[in-house]
């Protein structure tokens, strides 16, 4: 096992539960905020996956772990992905806190014993969806936009709910379409989030999802860059 990770293993009494564990390991890190809010991503993760009939349990343990990368500073997380071989996209470059989300699935799988390929990849993209996603990557990059980790209530909130109703690919697209709506703030353009909007946008029906048709809201041809960032940390 790399260096890195023994070191941030070093003083965490595993057990072998893994919500005991996740607490001792960011309690341990110093991370209360991350900690609270994994714990609600994964309830939510949890509901979501039973009203889906999903994995219950598979999408609690992504919920637990998807920001287990917390431990490892903003600073430090483009150095600490050269050196555990994670795969880095040039836009991850320009903002490397994007790169929690492939940073949690290593963790997770390393330090944390996750085997299943559907949560580490639901982990891997629960930031960003990715194109192709499953059922299970929108489940928890739904949860996770549902329990946000920011002040107040989430703009997109009441949209996003709606689209529930009909599916969680539906909310999925509801906060993509946000992120697209509001590119001219955000600091990353992530290629997997584009490509995850164009897909969804393409294939799905948009009438209980969309805002009001503009060019704010109107979504380039294929092969069109979009012209601002979509994508940022979450």
């Amino acid at each position: 096992m790399h260096k890195l990770l023994l070191d941030l293993a070093e003083g965490v009494p595993f057990s072998g539960n893994l919500r005991e564990d996740v607490s001792a390991f960011l309690t341990v890190h110093h991370c209360p905020h991350t900690l609270t809010h994994s714990l609600r991503v994964a309830a939510e993760a949890k509901r979501l996956a039973e009203a889906s009939g999903q994995d219950p349990a598979g999408a609690e343990a992504a919920g637990l772990l998807h920001d287990i990368s917390a431990c490892i500073p903003n600073a430090g997380r483009l150095q600490s992905s050269q050196a555990l071989g994670v795969d880095i996209l040039p836009a991850e470059v320009t903002f490397p806190p994007i790169l929690h989300q492939k940073l949690s699935r290593v963790i997770a799988q390393a330090l944390f014993g996750i085997t299943d390929e559907a949560v580490l990849s639901a982990i891997g993209c629960h930031t960003t969806l990715k194109p192709g996603a499953s059922q299970f990557d929108h489940i928890l990059f739904v949860a996770d936009k549902i329990e946000w980790d920011q002040p107040g209530t989430p703009p997109y909130l009441d949209r996003l709910k709606q689209a529930l109703a009909r599916s969680v690919e539906h909310a999925s697209l509801v906060y993509l379409e946000h992120l697209w709506n509001n590119r001219l703030s955000l600091k990353v353009l992530h290629p997997w989030a584009e490509e995850a909007y164009r897909e969804l946008y393409s294939t799905l029906d948009r009438s209980a999802t969309a805002e009001a048709d503009s060019d704010r809201t109107r979504l380039p041809s294929a092969g069109t860059p979009l012209a601002q960032p979509l994508g940022g940390e979450a």
